[in-house]
């Protein structure tokens, strides 16, 4: 488990290189600190819960499909609301 735990936190951080990045060459990303730290425990948190319900959860493969569907719909929702208000 800590391993996948620190592969994991390697993918958000590579995820979260991506607007740092882009923050050096433009004004139009402006991310602050709590903006990068709830979009990593955001992404951690989809990681750790998309490994539990494909290692743990005792289902078909076609139903651990359509149930990751489901929580990547959800973290989509989340994050489009976050970055934009998509629900106001």
């Amino acid at each position: 488990m800590l391993k996948t735990i620190g592969r994991l936190w390697l993918f958000v951080i590579a995820i979260l290189a991506v607007p740092l990045v882009s923050m050096q060459f433009t004004d139009e990303v402006v991310w602050t600190l709590g903006d990068f730290v709830l979009a990593g425990l955001l992404l951690f948190v989809l990681g750790i819960t998309m490994h539990h319900i494909w290692s743990q959860v005792s289902l078909s493969t076609v139903k651990k499909w359509l149930v990751l569907c489901l929580v990547l719909g959800v973290f989509l929702l989340i994050w489009a609301e976050l970055a934009v208000g998509l629900l106001r």
